[in-house]
């Protein structure tokens, strides 16, 4: 969720993964990330629509994603969240170099 977020109007599939293993240097795979986006999109987080056709995709047409009013609370949930648990470490757990 937070890549289509990052990528807004340009968040299909190649630019998903690119951006995952760019900003994490992991590998994603085509197949792992269409299985998170269908169950994401089942859950009511995002929504997806065909873009026009084109002959450098040879006919193909991408699939966009886009956060949804839901996905878009959610996702905000969770960073408050996060920033709450973060707060909560002693700074003793983070010792200076």
């Amino acid at each position: 969720m937070l890549a289509v977020g990052i990528l807004y109007k340009e968040a299909y599939g190649v630019a998903i993964i690119d951006e995952i293993e760019n900003r994490l240097e992991r590998k994603v795979s085509i197949g792992a990330l269409q299985t998170v986006l269908r169950r994401l999109e089942d859950k009511g987080y995002l929504t997806s629509e065909f873009g026009e056709a084109t002959n450098v995709r040879g006919g193909k047409r991408k699939r966009y994603f886009s956060l949804t009013m839901l996905g878009s609370r959610v996702l905000r949930e969770t960073q408050e969240q996060r920033l709450e648990l973060f707060k909560a470490i002693p700074r003793v757990a983070f010792p200076k170099s």
